[in-house]
């Protein structure tokens, strides 16, 4: 009998999960509130940075690069550097996701778009089904051996009204979608909340996004041409470093981008602070006429994040369920796309590994990869690991990284470093 694999939350993790459990030989269903994969993902961009390139290329060793390869394919510009960051590629946002679709559907998932998770049925710490609403339809039930929540942070409106500016009208549109639900947290499991320096909650969504045609000409080919543009801010409007405190993508709270407007071409032009008041940005040279793209409100805030974390092993799997794995945001506080998909493809293989019996795997720490799962569950445990976020690309993370030597783009090496691990092609092996 197929065994089957259950996942709430279509973002890059759920995504990736989804991908990942089909490939381990399990029936997949995927259920995702919005009418589009990949959430923030949509408005994103930002591959191969700094550390990532090395956790890239780790994932595709181990044959879980299928999403990595599918964001190059799609890349506007490779291979750049912008303050702080080397080696960037920005994947166009507007054909990111109906690539990844087209993957996910060719692969053999079920994906159930507009259809948000509300309930679970439960016994003994075992999940059993989840039970959905579709938009304007009918009630969708779906049972399964194991569950994957990937069912992100963000949200609902009220975290961004009490914690943030107000809600910004951001890529995650609860309003329209509902909140996010998590089905672990449904079960009993109590969310971890992130926090800031101050002690207060959340984290604050790391850049906007500006309409390309509202800029100038002359940025507008910058841009076209070399991916970057970089303009100063007139000493009278620079902001302070406090607002840069607040975001989640702490790779960018450098003062670069306080003292500069710094623009990433994804379709887009990505602007990398997570809000600026509009009545400013309108008086640098060649922003007269700027709009914003995502959030709609990006000159008095942005979304705001973690929210609601998750308990986990090295494995992934939830504490106190037997058969719940989680990856994304929900798995802590790691920051970005690499992370989420990262995160989701382990959820998504143990998932699958469980569900045919067989014992989740931990990855080594002699990866990245590994040493970042293990790294940020460890610093979760403290006060001060709480107010801060971890990713591949800058900040605390990226230090540890290159401190223990495993940041490298020689790809040659991280194949060879995968081999002696033991895990070349795990994610790509049938396990039933």
């Amino acid at each position: 009998m197929a065994k089957k694999v259950v996942i709430v939350g279509g973002g890059w993790a759920g995504s990736a999960a989804a991908l990942a459990a089909v490939k381990a030989g399990c029936e997949v269903e995927l259920f995702e509130r919005m009418d589009a994969l990949l959430g923030t993902g949509l408005v994103g961009g930002i591959m191969r940075n700094n550390g990532r390139f090395t956790a890239t290329e780790e994932a595709i060793a181990m044959g879980g690069g299928d999403l990595f390869e599918i964001a190059d394919a799609v890349s506007r510009h490779k291979g750049i550097d912008f303050p702080g960051h080397k080696h960037a590629n920005l994947y166009d946002v507007c054909l990111i996701e109906p690539a990844v679709r087209k993957a996910l559907l060719k692969a053999g998932v079920k994906i159930h778009l507009k259809a948000r998770v509300r309930d679970i049925e439960v016994k003994d710490g075992t999940i059993t089904k989840v039970i959905a609403d579709v938009f304007h339809g009918d009630t969708i039930e779906v049972s399964g051996d194991v569950f994957v929540d990937v069912s992100g942070t963000a949200g609902p409106q009220g975290n961004c009204m009490k914690y943030g500016n107000g809600c910004a009208m951001c890529i995650y549109r609860c309003p329209t979608f509902g909140p996010r639900f998590s089905i672990a947290a449904k079960a009993g499991v109590k969310e971890i909340i992130g926090e800031k320096a101050d002690g207060t909650f959340g984290a604050m969504s790391g850049s906007c996004k500006l309409h390309k045609d509202s800029l100038s000409p002359e940025i507008q080919d910058e841009l076209n041409k070399t991916g970057v543009c970089v303009v100063a801010v007139p000493a009278f409007l620079q902001k302070s470093m406090e607002s840069l405190g607040q975001k989640a993508c702490q790779q960018y709270a450098l003062k670069e981008f306080a003292e500069n407007v710094v623009l990433l071409d994804t379709g887009h032009a990505k602007l990398m602070t997570a809000y600026y008041p509009l009545e400013l940005l309108q008086q640098i040279p060649g922003f007269e006429n700027a709009r914003f793209e995502d959030p709609y409100a990006g000159g008095i805030g942005n979304s705001m994040r973690y929210f609601g974390m998750l308990p986990r092993d090295n494995t992934l799997k939830v504490e106190g369920l037997k058969n719940v794995f989680c990856g994304g945001e929900k798995a802590g506080l790691l920051v970005g796309h690499t992370e989420a998909i990262i995160t989701g493809t382990l959820a998504g293989h143990n998932a699958a590994r469980a569900a045919f019996g067989l014992a989740p795997i931990e990855l080594p720490v002699s990866l990245s990869l590994g040493d970042a799962i293990a790294h940020v569950r460890e610093k979760m445990q403290t006060k001060e690991g709480l107010t801060k976020k971890y990713t591949f690309s800058g900040s605390v993370y990226f230090d540890s990284m290159k401190q223990k030597n495993l940041y490298t783009t020689d790809i040659a090496a991280i194949k060879d470093r995968v081999e002696s691990a033991g895990m070349t092609g795990v994610f790509a092996k049938k396990l039933g």
